[in-house]
Order: C-alpha cells, then structure tokens, then sequence
C-alpha cells in the first residue's frame, strides 16, 4: 500500500511550478525561498534510507517533523555597500541545505486485527460485523492488501477492524505475503485469530498453532495482545458433538475458542461484545499506567 504524496509550499501562496525549468524536488531538498510539505497518511513510518534511522512515527493527525533543513543564503554585494563604495567587490557565502533519500512506510492504524490462513473467512467476517465490503471467493489469497471496516459498539462508539491478508507457515520470512502485511498487526490492540473449523485438510488445531508460531517469529511482542481464537463456519459442522469434541481438543491445551459462522451471523453479536468490553479494558489499564 503507498502513501500518496503532495508537495506544495508551506504558506499555500506560491505556485511550485513558477520556475521554469527547474527541478524542485531532485529530493527531499528545501530551498531558501519557501518550506515544502509531504503530506502522509496518519500511520506513516519516516526512515533515512541510507542508514535506516526512524525520524518519525506519525501516530496522530497534525504530526509533523523536519527531514531536511534548507540553506543559508549567502549575502550579495549590496550587504557590503558603503557612502563611499557603492559596488563593492565582495559577496558573502551561502550555506548548502540538507539532502537525504527517505523510506515512508505505512502502517495501519486499527483497534482489531483479523489474522488467519487463507480461505479462513476472514473478510466475510469483516463484512459482517462492518460495512466493508472486500472481495469475497471460494479460493485462497483473495485477499491481496489490508481492508479496514468501522464496526459500530453498543455503546455508541465504534472501532477500526483490519483484515489482513492470510498468513501462511513461513510468513515472517517473507513467504506468501509475508511481512509486507505482518507489520500492520503490530499497532492493532486486538488480534482475532479466525481458524477454519470445517477445514477437512488442513487440522484447525494445526492452524492455531502455525499462527502462534508465525506471530511470536515476526515479533515476541505480539504474543503480549490481547487475542481471540474464533473457530468459524460453525454451520458446515455434521453435529454439535463434532463441534464440542473440536472444543474440547483446544481446551485440553488451554485455549478456550469462540464458535461462530461469519457466513450465517451466528455468534457474531457475543463476539461484538467480547471486543467491546476487551477494549474496555483496555483503554482502563491505559488510563491507570
């Protein structure tokens, strides 16, 4: 996902196209005449290319920082005019602005992560509980870039949920669409880990397992959030006693799973509240530290 980019003076008064011919943005470079701005996306990460150093992390709206500091006009010959020397010959140096390459990185900004392997259900689900409407299909990777939805709370509030592409075993070296996506989960305060219940093949048990294992290789620090395991497509279950035998099998490892079919909307209205009241709490131990 790139960022997109405006550059215009800073007072909004000159036009950046008035001298012809010239080359106003070689690169980040200010000139003495005005400050120019890059507008960025709320999220965006701004590094030094060369040396990989973050400048800035913009978080809010309004933000802002100064990558590169323009030059010291130097002092023309009028600086040094006298009564009795009207054209002096002799001019002051000027002092040459900054210049760096910069790497902008977006990350997204969202109160829940959706995180699963492919065909998990994943944006169905994001169409359920929001008004998103991503691409929806019957095979993997359907997903190629995040998707953000606004589900509202019974509160009257809402929250940001952001769908990221499947995950699969190898994503935090890159494989699949690896950590391009990875890194939008980290600023998420929730993750919900949706597992394919129905999946004959690939063992939901199994599943669980490659996304705790993919998550803390990218970043321990993950393993830190709040998460929900929700076992979907509840409906495509043969019997009840199929499901609770699946349940069961979590609980043994001390995993306690949320059933839900994000097909049919059944158990989505616990779930709403589950997060609800997890960022409740959230924001509670926010305040208190």
């Amino acid at each position: 996902m790139k960022p997109n980019f405006l550059s215009r003076p800073a007072t909004g008064e000159r036009d950046a196209s008035v001298s012809a011919g010239r080359n106003l943005f070689p690169k980040a470079v200010p000139t003495a005449e005005s400050d120019y701005l890059l507008l960025d996306p709320v999220g965006s990460i701004i590094k030094d290319a060369d040396s990989g150093e973050v400048l800035a992390d913009l978080t809010h709206e309004h933000d802002r920082i100064v990558v590169a500091r323009g030059g010291k006009g130097g002092g023309g010959n009028v600086h040094y005019a006298t009564s009795t020397n009207r054209a002096p010959h002799r001019a002051g140096k000027g002092e040459p602005g900054e210049e760096r390459w910069l790497r902008i990185e977006l990350k997204l900004l969202a109160d829940v992560g959706l995180i699963g392997l492919p065909n998990a259900g994943k944006s169905t689900l994001l169409s359920r509980l929001s008004a998103a409407n991503p691409k929806v299909a019957a095979y993997p990777f359907t997903t190629l870039e995040p998707q953000l939805g606004v589900m509202p709370l019974a509160e009257g509030g809402q929250c940001i949920i952001a769908d990221i592409p499947g995950l699969i075993e190898g994503a935090h070296e890159g494989a699949g669409l690896g950590h391009k996506f990875l890194r939008h989960i980290e600023r998420t305060r929730i993750l919900l880990q949706v597992i394919d219940g129905a999946d004959r093949e690939n063992d939901p048990l199994a599943q669980y397992h490659t996304l705790e294992r993919e998550l803390e290789l990218y970043n321990e620090q993950l393993m830190g959030r709040e998460r929900l395991v929700l076992l979907n497509k509840k409906d495509l279950f043969d019997s009840e006693a199929q499901l609770d035998e699946l349940r069961n099998r979590f609980r043994s490892e001390g995993i306690e799973v949320l059933p839900i079919s994000a097909a049919t909307g059944e158990g989505l209205g616990l779930l709403q509240e589950r997060i609800a009241q997890l960022l409740q709490d959230i924001e509670v131990q926010s305040t208190a530290e």
